[in-house]
């Protein structure tokens, strides 16, 4: 090789190596969701949010692996193996079923939940003020809102007596769901009819047989393959000329009548905050659960007027958002 060839090639390297250097010092965050990316888009835009409040910006000095289940939760401890195996230096996981999938994975890699569930029952920590493990997280209001959900339903439709009440019967938190559901539902003198869905076929099977039903309107319950299907729920329920509540705020931006449920949204953020501060070597016995109290009421009015319903005023007041 020439002299000048070689000088050349030298210069060359030394310039490529502080880059390979950088990439190697790279923190790395494993993502793990329950849902598909396109349904979670609007979370990990909220977690990217908080992570570059904590000083982190993908791409530049952190990178993120994700893993997205796609509603099949047998799924997700492959998934959780796998990111715990590449030594991600966090690990995150959107929901109750991806937290129990990251948590059984590892022991040492730092994890922050995102979680509807309340963390301690669902054995994700022991305390939500000093996590004595490796996980902690976020927690946003769902299932403590079930009662109000119902309230809302019956306001909107008084002469309902029965109401169905959609469940994935996959979801960990599944039965906790139906029994909060069903105490509140007595409460309120309301026959609530379970419908269970899985995966698309079981939908559409579901709304077939709730043809027959006959009920007043339709509750959905917090879960991500319900969460992925809220488009195709909404347009059924439309079609079946049902009412019908979620907990997310998406789902009448998509054609659902209500929503009614905690700030996800404010949830996923703090995940992102929580992400960043142990990436600058925070303790997680230092980092609480925290719990996002902010609710939210959002009525689509086009979509009432489509289902002929004539919504009280009173309840239109108590909205924080209106789609017209």
């Amino acid at each position: 090789m020439k002299r000048r060839e070689f000088i050349k090639l030298c210069g060359s390297a030394a310039m490529t190596w502080p880059v390979i250097a950088r990439a190697q010092q790279m923190p790395v965050i494993g993502l793990l969701g329950t849902g598909t990316a396109q349904a979670w888009a609007g979370m990990t835009a909220a977690f990217h949010q908080g992570l570059g409040e904590a000083g982190y910006t993908e791409g530049r000095n952190v990178a993120v692996e994700y893993r997205w289940a796609e509603g099949q939760y047998e799924r997700l401890a492959q998934m959780a193996d796998d990111l715990a195996r590449r030594s991600v230096s966090v690990l995150v996981a959107f929901s109750t079923p991806a937290a129990l999938a990251a948590k059984a994975a590892t022991t040492t890699t730092p994890i922050v939940f995102t979680t509807i569930s309340d963390p301690v029952q669902a054995g994700l920590v022991t305390s939500l003020s000093r996590p004595d493990g490796n996980t902690t997280g976020t927690t946003y209001l769902n299932l403590q809102l079930a009662p109000k959900m119902l309230e809302l339903m019956r306001e909107t439709i008084p002469a309902a007596t029965s109401m169905v009440l959609l469940i994935n019967p996959t979801n960990p938190t599944g039965e906790t769901q139906r029994g909060v559901f069903q105490a509140a539902a007595r409460t309120l003198g309301i026959e609530l009819h379970v419908m269970l869905a899985s995966n698309p076929g079981e939908l559409n099977t579901a709304f077939e047989n709730l043809a027959r039903l006959g009920t007043g309107g339709l509750v959905l319950s917090g879960d991500p393959f319900i969460n992925s299907q809220i488009e195709k729920i909404a347009a059924l329920a439309l079609r079946n000329r049902l009412p019908s509540i979620y907990g997310a705020k998406s789902y009448p931006a998509v054609g659902g009548l209500m929503s009614y449920g905690g700030d996800a949204s404010e949830a996923h953020k703090q995940a992102g905050i929580y992400a960043g501060r142990i990436l600058r070597g925070e303790k997680l016995a230092n980092l609480p659960v925290q719990q996002v109290t902010k609710v939210e009421l959002i009525i689509n009015l086009k979509i009432a007027k489509a289902l002929g319903i004539s919504l009280p005023l009173a309840l239109l007041a108590r909205a924080d958002e209106i789609i017209e």
